[in-house]
């Protein structure tokens, strides 16, 4: 199982990604919430050798393919063959409100997007004829003046977040990895993610080592009962904050929960943060999160998710010194 790590700020990237690599982290992502997503992969690029880098996520129809096909091709570049383009749709609200862009059918419109991309790439790595004709895209022209050429380290991988069956199956179809929501649970995993995704792959005639699946998992821990508190507490309201998301709410409804969706979406346009992180009880807590002690974070991620997903990432929304992870990142590697 590779381990993953978090970039953060353009300017501790460099450093962070250092960091990452010499503790033995296999990639380290960035996320689009109030800073590029991309920025940050130029100087952790040149700060290491073997770290995997990718956006986790950068926000797909917030762009067209011929930006995302530019910016990932320079970066697979400044890497030396490392990046991993990692693509959302995020929700309607996002889109239309805040990035002013269109939407609609966000399942089929990815799958074009990422076709679109592949086609500009095979473009550039042939005689320059772009003829890519969809429903949502269209790519007609390439002149000499604005062709990079081929890449000299191929293409960089695509990966596409899922919750949904939708766009679990075409993450399966047309990428070459799937990034689960933090927002899921083993089970919802097994009985829904993976019959999905097995759906995409066969339509594409692949099989299931030819995607590589990654999730950043929950995690409560600490040293004392304290630091458990507070860190259940930082946990609690993430989940509170993604269980209030309409599109979210057949996660809960997998474990019976449809109603807490309510509840929280209602706080949520009161502006209650807090309140809406009491309602997540110890059941629901422990479902989404591996609850344990440091020493025991490793052994209880593996028996949750080893099986299961190719990549892992640490989800603590909580403040936490780096060097927790360390055992837990050697125990990952070995176990």
């Amino acid at each position: 199982m590779k381990v993953d790590g978090g970039l953060g700020l353009v300017a501790t990237a460099g450093s962070t990604a250092r960091s990452l690599e010499a503790a033995g982290y296999d990639g380290a992502w960035s996320a689009e919430t109030s800073h590029d997503p991309f920025l940050p992969h130029v100087l952790a690029a040149e700060a290491t050798e073997r770290l995997e880098l990718g956006t986790g996520i950068a926000v797909a129809f917030g762009r067209s393919p011929m930006t995302l096909a530019n910016t990932a091709w320079d970066l697979q570049v400044q890497s030396e063959g490392r990046f991993l383009l990692g693509l959302g749709s995020q929700i309607k609200p996002h889109i239309t409100k805040r990035f002013s862009m269109p939407w609609s059918s966000p399942a089929d419109r990815m799958r074009e997007m990422i076709l679109a991309i592949r086609a500009i790439w095979d473009c550039w790595d042939g005689d320059g004829k772009l003829d890519f004709r969809g429903d949502f895209y269209t790519h007609t022209l390439m002149t000499p003046f604005f062709n990079p050429g081929p890449c000299p380290y191929g293409h960089p991988k695509v990966f596409v977040a899922a919750v949904g069956p939708k766009m679990t199956q075409v993450a399966g179809e047309v990428a070459d990895g799937m990034l689960c929501h933090g927002f899921t649970t083993a089970s919802y995993l097994q009985e829904t993610t993976l019959p999905a995704l097995a759906t995409g792959l066969a339509k594409a005639g692949r099989s299931r080592s030819d995607l590589e699946l990654s999730i950043p998992a929950f995690i409560v821990t600490g040293t004392d009962e304290a630091e458990m508190a507070r860190s259940a507490t930082g946990v609690r309201r993430q989940v509170a904050f993604y269980g209030s998301t309409p599109a979210y709410r057949p996660v809960l409804e997998h474990h019976g929960w449809g109603d807490l969706q309510g509840e929280l979406n209602h706080l949520s346009k009161q502006g209650a943060w807090d309140a809406m992180g009491d309602l997540i009880d110890d059941e629901v807590l422990d479902t989404f999160a591996v609850v344990a002690e440091p020493h025991a974070v490793a052994e209880a991620l593996l028996a949750r998710w080893g099986g299961l997903v190719d990549r892992i990432s640490f989800y603590a929304p909580y403040e936490t010194d780096r060097d927790t992870w360390l055992p837990v990142v050697a125990a990952l590697k070995n176990g």
